[in-house]
């Protein structure tokens, strides 16, 4: 069973102890931060299924990381929860309705009413299918979202990035390991945009299938994609036994008993602008960035990621 993530941003080094400790021992990973920009750079690189936010920090407000958290394309998704001393009236209405959180704790609170909080809502994101249950990524509605949105822009890019050999190397390493390989993708690729990118830059995982999506203005998308190619290639070995690494290739056994060799993983990604359309509904949308995604690519007998633009 995949576990939920959760970010608890607390400068009191015992309350978030023991945030840290029950949650965990409720088999959630638990990520932890006493300064709001530590917490937005954990958020930004490692999106959480949830944020669990103290208000009074020494660097920012909650209210500033709850806000931060909703204006960045990668984190407006997450259940925001408040667990704070400040209960007035108005502070209530500041993180409720200008942060737009979740839910509202006041201290002192139950551990058990904060955790049945949190579970309530984890369940509701994934209900509505919001967020990958592995990555935690957007996908679904989130993604429907976004693409309805690229239909009322002029000017947009759209990548759809594909791990070619996933589904045979989940096959002979397990689910678990397969799991691992999704996790470090949508890593390397929240990695990248943090670095090449800007906040309303977005990034989703589809539900079926190892395929993110990734929308960015025209001149951000190429050395996004092609920076991801390259960190792809360059990394995912990691993710290999030596043997397979030296070889370059993994061997497979087939239902007859005999064998075959089966490429390293690397990935396929398609990129539209908005110059390639028009497009006229999301599904047509889907559908032709899908088309455009390359084949897999052999250079001197070994796979090489590939990047393909325009129809």
């Amino acid at each position: 069973m995949n576990k939920e993530r959760i970010l608890v941003v607390e400068d009191q080094a015992d309350i978030s102890g023991l945030l840290k400790i029950f949650f965990t021992s409720q088999g959630y990973e638990v990520m932890t931060a006493m300064r709001g920009q530590v917490a937005l750079e954990l958020a930004r690189k490692t999106p959480p299924n949830l944020a669990l936010l103290d208000v009074n920090l020494p660097d920012m407000t909650g209210y500033d990381i709850g806000k931060a958290l909703r204006s960045n394309a990668r984190t407006k998704h997450i259940p925001i929860i408040f667990l704070t001393a400040r209960g007035e009236k108005q502070d209530k209405f500041i993180g409720l309705g200008e942060v737009q959180a979740n839910d509202y704790i006041v201290k002192p609170f139950d551990i058990e009413e904060v955790h049945m909080r949190v579970r309530n809502n984890l369940t509701i994101a994934r209900e509505k299918s919001r967020t990958h249950p592995v990555t935690g990524l957007p996908t679904a509605d989130l993604i429907n979202e976004e693409l309805r949105r690229l239909l009322s822009d002029e000017n947009w890019s759209l990548a759809l990035v594909h791990i070619n050999g996933f589904e045979t190397f989940t096959q002979v390493s397990g689910s678990v390991v397969g799991e691992d390989v999704l996790k470090f993708a949508a890593l390397l690729i929240n990695e990248t945009i943090n670095e090449l990118g800007e906040p309303e830059d977005f990034v989703g995982q589809l539900v079926t299938g190892p395929d993110f999506l990734i929308t960015a203005m025209p001149e951000r998308i190429r050395p996004i994609v092609e920076r991801i190619a390259e960190r792809f290639d360059q990394e995912i070995g990691l993710h290999y036994g030596y043997s397979d690494r030296k070889r370059g290739y993994i061997v497979v056994k087939n239902p007859d008993g005999s064998e075959r060799q089966e490429p390293l993983m690397t990935v396929s990604i398609g990129v539209l602008n908005s110059s390639d359309g028009p497009f006229y509904d999301i599904r047509e949308l889907s559908e032709t960035v899908e088309s455009v995604r390359p084949p897999i690519n052999m250079q001197d007998g070994a796979a090489k990621s590939v990047v393909k633009f325009g129809r």
